[in-house]
């Protein structure tokens, strides 16, 4: 019988997570991961916090709540046999006031409901037991939040694909599929030379470019990728002990992103940030790099004038934290007091590939969708670093399933 082949597009932690799960499944299948850029992990997977979520914010029930769960409990135990960082540094939600106080006993029900271990709402002297820097009338404390470096993952994920037998290649950009019954032609452009592969079924894992790669298998244009930037500053290093865990703001229900907080990483480093102003392209970690076609896509699109429309406010003081260091300092001053503009420098800068839906509404959960042979992750939003592994045993049962119905 003639090995099932499976194109995995996109190389970031998704992508090889998936690739790997595959293999894990189908010892014989031929897999392929198929990366644009030269190196794996290069754009959300290798510019986000580090964090492992815990699962404190998700309804109970979703997707997101329970792939998250899995996902730490794979995580933890891969890294364990990888020798991978994996710190349990804590993490606390401080609550400044009475009304966000009161908000921390919704998110300590979600928490247990979740089943996230070890949770407690804590008073302001448990608070600067934990945190002796930090300022509050409260605060959820989450002991097991993890940090990770993620792009070491994702590179160890490729190494386990390639020793199982399947191939990983870089500098491959995908310009098009075209499905002719059952099988599906990838053609692009490999290290610069035009090239194409035969594949039975495709895995669309392509982040920022998603809608788009989605769209080149005939999917439908929603959800689309409105690219929004999280900009960063670092703690100096003789400031670094400011803060002992991750120190969140508690989540306001009318805003769409969390605010400024202070994340260690496994490096050393504390970041402190992000905000979160729309890109001016997709793949923009400054002011200076612009893309006509990415902006138009989405100042054009009907859904995220929605969205600005409901949100400008919010826009205008992110805006302004962005061009003004004092302002984004404040901000943390919040929650540390002490720190003060001297106390940080520039640090690195990300980009959200947020998936939003006509009316505006921001996609929440996890969405996928299926076009023939070609199976795309339209939305993989945060935990989706955290529920990597757990999200990749999804989707293979959804190919394999898929699969199966085709084969009877």
């Amino acid at each position: 019988m003639t090995a099932t082949r499976y194109a995995v597009i996109g190389g970031g932690i998704l992508g090889t997570a998936v690739a790997r799960r595959l293999l894990q499944q189908q010892p014989d299948a031929s897999v392929t991961v198929l990366e644009k850029e030269d190196s794996l992990a290069a754009h959300q997977t290798g510019r986000n916090s580090g964090v492992v979520h815990a699962g404190l914010y998700y309804t109970p029930g979703s997707l997101k709540a329970k792939l998250c769960r899995r996902g730490v409990e794979l995580l933890k135990e891969y890294c364990g046999e990888r020798s991978l960082a994996y710190d349990e540094i804590g993490k606390v939600l401080v609550a400044r006031d009475a009304v966000e106080e009161s908000r921390l006993g919704d998110i300590m029900t979600r928490a247990q409901a979740n089943g996230v271990p070890g949770v407690r709402i804590i008073n302001r002297a448990e608070l600067r037991e934990l945190e002796p820097h930090v300022e509050g009338v409260g605060g959820l404390h989450s002991p097991h939040t993890a940090i990770v470096d993620y792009g070491a993952v994702t590179r160890s994920f490729a190494e386990d694909v390639v020793a199982a037998g399947g191939t990983v290649h870089t500098g491959f950009e995908v310009t098009g599929i075209t499905q002719r019954g059952k099988e599906t032609l990838v053609t692009g452009t490999h290290n610069g030379t035009d090239t194409w592969e035969i594949f039975d079924s495709v895995i669309i894992c392509a982040g920022l470019q998603a809608d788009r790669v989605a769209g080149l298998a005939g999917d439908r244009e929603d959800p689309k990728i409105v690219p929004f930037r999280g900009e960063y500053y670092l703690l100096k290093p003789e400031k670094r002990s400011l803060v002992q865990g991750l120190v969140y703001p508690v989540p306001d229900p009318r805003y769409p992103f969390l605010g400024v907080h202070l994340t260690p990483r496994t490096d050393g480093e504390v970041m402190v940030g992000p905000n979160a102003v729309l890109a001016l392209a997709r793949e923009a970690y400054g002011w200076g790099t612009v893309s006509p076609r990415d902006l138009g896509d989405a100042v054009g699109y009907p859904g995220f004038r929605a969205f600005a429309k409901q949100h400008w406010k919010t826009g205008a003081v992110e805006m302004v934290g962005s061009l003004s260091k004092r302002r984004f300092v404040n901000e943390a001053r919040k929650y540390v007091p002490e720190l003060t503009v001297d106390d940080v420098v520039p640090g690195p800068s990300g980009i959200r590939a947020q998936a939003l839906d006509r009316d505006g509404s921001l996609v929440d959960d996890f969405r996928i969708s299926h076009h023939g042979s070609v199976l795309a992750v339209r939305n993989a939003p945060s935990p989706a670093a955290t529920s990597s592994l757990a999200i990749a045993e999804h989707i293979v049962s959804l190919v394999l399933d898929s699969d199966s119905k085709e084969v009877a």
